[in-house]
């Protein structure tokens, strides 16, 4: 069965009949399964990568590392679902090391992800300090290479 969520995690598009050719299952037997894991949350989200600088619009991205002082009982979690709600913060992640929590937040400009640090992030009750990196290129997202690399034009060396 997980072979099923491994075809729509490759290719949301992917329709129960195609699904059902592949993993030798009935067409009905693949919708049945979707339709449960959609229900139960086991799929979360049917997701297209775009890449936005080809049809012209920016996008700032920026990895936000946050050091936070986790809460009796709750540890990490009351804070990073407070953190989550901001609209800015695309990704959030539990991480080892210096730094506690591990934001990708997305912004029109640089201006907007700085604001939301200093105005918004860094002012909350339970954040000790921030450590912010913005994306320069993205090369590859979500496993898609975003903007193949051309061939190399070197000539080769003759023995």
């Amino acid at each position: 069965m997980n072979e099923i969520f491994e075809i729509l995690e490759d290719n949301a598009l992917a329709t129960p009949e195609q699904i059902a050719t592949m993993v030798d299952m009935s067409a009905s037997k693949v919708k049945s399964i979707i339709k449960k894991a959609e229900e139960d949350k086991t799929i979360l989200k049917y997701k297209t990568i775009v890449n936005w600088a080809k049809l012209g619009k920016e996008e700032v991205l920026a990895l936000i590392e946050v050091k936070v002082t986790p809460q009796r009982d709750v540890g990490f979690d009351a804070i990073a679902e407070r953190i989550c709600r901001f609209p800015e913060v695309y990704s959030a992640y539990l991480v080892s090391g210096t730094y506690d929590l591990t934001l990708l937040a997305k912004g029109k400009n640089m201006h907007e992800i700085a604001s939301f640090v200093t105005e918004k992030l860094a002012p909350l009750e339970k954040v000790q300090s921030t450590n912010t990196r913005f994306l320069l290129k993205r090369y590859k997202e979500d496993g898609e290479v975003v903007e193949p690399t051309e061939t190399n034009k070197r000539l080769p060396l003759s023995p």
